[in-house]
């Protein structure tokens, strides 16, 4: 399947990605994206929420370097009532 299409920006600032590259990216209206531009070019990263695994993985990363670290559950709820203090 082709790549490379062109488009063109709108008076409003708004490209259209074609629909070949839509379709094969499984993008849907709503899609976000991190937009990224250097010099003559710009890039497009698709933003995608982690899967329940993925999201599993980090946690149970934090929750060993918790541990390593001798942190309890209370010192993570003190941290967040102190920063919501903070933030009123």
């Amino acid at each position: 399947m082709k790549r490379v299409n062109t488009t063109k920006m709108s008076s409003k600032g708004q490209v259209v990605i074609p629909e070949q590259i839509r379709n094969q990216l499984n993008l849907k209206a709503g899609s976000q994206f991190v937009v990224l531009g250097q010099g003559d070019y710009v890039i497009l990263k698709i933003i995608e929420p982690p899967t329940q695994k993925e999201l599993k993985k980090v946690l149970a990363k934090a929750r060993k370097q918790a541990k390593i670290a001798g942190l309890k559950r209370k010192d993570i709820t003190d941290a967040v009532k102190q920063v919501r203090r903070l933030s009123e």
